[in-house]
């Protein structure tokens, strides 16, 4: 099957899961006290969603593996063949909280590649969809999408951690030192929810550039296939090129990218 047609079948199943998860959301922050009450009221609401969204993309294409729950948190990206790689509500802290910043994430990974990436925020602005294949280019919304040229002193960058930073410190330390070199360089720094939603911005210049450190992988991807083929630059935080074995990340627009790498030099 051509990558865009079954572009389509995916955003349509994206879309249909993201629809009846923002009906569930919270109106008001879930009154959960401790992390356990948090994730159990997650995993009623999420559970149910991955599982028809892992369903229906096995439908789109049956011959591709499905990753498990655990992948997230525990797996390496698998280095041969074709897999499904989808997370049903990326931004859980900000969906329990009753708050927009959230989304529905779905890729195809072949080879330990992305080639077909669909990140749907659905209650952004209305809701928004961005989808990307490799060598076809990014859209959002169904139009074709280019970062923004911008000076780094105009640039408002964004960053966020994988959920596995408490337990690496060396990420945790690089994580504290490139925020404070970032800040005294760019206009503002923000987290603005799903990792993958915020780097596909950086591909439609909504936001200027990303960078984070650590492993987190299954996050990136998407949003990473999306800023590649909209024309940002993304490499690791050296600027060699990134996998989904890196432990750092940067995506920029293309007049942003060695900026950035000058700020982020004395961290790595």
């Amino acid at each position: 099957m051509d990558l865009w047609a079954l572009a389509e079948g995916v955003e349509a199943a994206v879309r249909e899961v993201g629809a009846k998860l923002a009906a569930r959301r919270p109106a008001e922050p879930t009154p959960a006290r401790t992390a356990e009450e948090a994730v159990a009221r997650f995993a009623e609401i999420d559970k149910p969603a991955a599982a028809e969204l892992r369903e229906r993309l096995g439908a789109l294409r049956p011959q591709a593996g499905r990753l498990d729950d655990e992948f997230e948190f525990e797996g390496a990206v698998p280095a041969e063949g074709e897999w499904w790689l989808c997370d049903a509500t990326d931004g859980a802290v900000q969906y329990l909280l009753g708050l927009p910043y959230w989304a529905v994430t779905a890729t195809l990974v072949r080879d330990g590649r992305a080639v077909l990436a669909v990140v749907h925020a659905p209650e952004l602005l209305g809701g928004r969809t961005y989808r990307a294949v490799l060598g076809g280019g990014a859209q959002l919304d169904g139009r074709p999408i280019a970062p923004l040229p911008r000076e780094l002193g105009a640039a408002v960058a964004a960053t966020s951690q994988p959920p596995t930073a408490a337990g690496d410190p060396v990420a945790l330390r690089r994580a504290g030192a490139s925020l404070a070199a970032m800040a005294g360089a760019v206009v503002a720094v923000r987290n603005l929810g799903p990792t993958a939603l915020q780097v596909a911005q950086v591909g439609s210049g909504h936001l200027a550039l990303f960078w984070e450190y650590g492993a987190d992988a299954p996050n990136l991807l998407p949003g990473a296939l999306v800023a590649s083929e909209a024309g940002a630059t993304v490499t690791d935080t050296t600027g060699a090129a990134w996998t989904a074995a890196s432990d750092g990340f940067l995506a920029a627009a293309p007049g942003l990218h060695a900026d950035a790498l000058r700020v982020l030099r004395d961290v790595n």
